[in-house]
């Protein structure tokens, strides 16, 4: 077992910009950061990895396959030794958030909780594991919000429904570019079951659904600066999830590039609230 290995197996990056978007959520429903605020990133950070670590200890199978490089897989670190990392990794998390608000520890236990579930079995469901990984990624920002109160969550509630809607639109589209290898490797998504347009139908009614809210008076800044910015994140989601709307096939989905489009207007969107709420 190696150092790197155990450092690699929990994407740093991904936790780290995860524990950045926590800040990030605080500051939209404080207009400040503070030195304390520093616990939500590191807390974010620790059950982001864990989260990482115990999906690779679940897909080990298949990572023998087609990531025989990772980690577990290519013997560096053991299975059990995986395991035990994955639940020191919470515990730490958790351990963390009971220093911050009674409501950012619940948050943090949930969604610890929602990842092992997602790792074990959900991922395996359609439609609900794409909900478990739009909640996970909205709900960061109700828990940078929720370390000022139940005030600051509530501040926050409509960027968490935009990402929650958006990121659900590009899960599915996900689904819908990748149903030969999910197909092949076993599993079930709901482009599998109703087909590639009939996803595709959905994905532009959640992405409906994110600019609707968007445009929903929300915050001491909704004015006409931050209506301004909204509506150009609201054009990137429409045309985003409308290039995946006109594909029947997993390989037209691929091309229009919907999925990276819609990331770009979720991104897009984060950088309006966050202005907004600081001038």
């Amino acid at each position: 077992m190696s150092a790197a290995a155990f450092i690699r197996i929990t994407r740093p990056h991904n936790a780290v910009v995860a524990g950045l978007t926590a800040l990030i959520g605080y500051l939209i429903a404080t207009g400040t950061l503070t030195p304390p605020s520093l616990l939500l990133a590191v807390i974010v950070a620790l059950i982001t990895a864990g989260g990482n670590v115990i999906n690779d200890v679940c897909d080990v199978d298949i990572d023998r396959i087609n990531r025989p490089d990772r980690p577990i897989p290519a013997g560096e670190i053991s299975l059990g030794g995986a395991r035990a990392y994955a639940a020191a990794l919470f515990i730490a998390g958790i351990a963390i958030a009971a220093l911050t608000p009674p409501l950012c520890l619940a948050i943090a236990v949930i969604n610890s909780s929602i990842l092992v579930a997602y790792a074990v079995r959900l991922k395996r469901i359609p439609v609900l594991g794409n909900g478990a990984v739009a909640y996970l990624t909205a709900s960061v920002f109700l828990f940078g919000g929720a370390f000022a109160g139940i005030e600051g969550l509530v501040r926050n509630l409509s960027l968490a429904a935009i990402t929650f809607l958006a990121t659900i639109a590009r899960e599915l589209l996900k689904d819908a570019e990748d149903v030969d290898g999910d197909a092949a490797g076993g599993a079930r998504t709901l482009p599998m079951i109703v087909g590639v347009q009939r996803t595709g139908i959905f994905a532009f009614a959640c992405a409906c659904g994110a600019v609707v809210v968007s445009l929903l008076p929300s915050g001491d800044w909704w004015g006409l600066l931050y209506l301004a910015g909204i509506a150009v994140v609201d054009l990137v989601i429409l045309f985003g999830a409308f290039r995946g709307l006109r594909c029947t096939t997993p390989g037209c989905v691929r091309e229009s590039g919907a999925t990276s489009i819609l990331r770009m207007g979720m991104f897009a969107a984060l950088a309006v609230f966050a202005i907004a709420a600081v001038i």
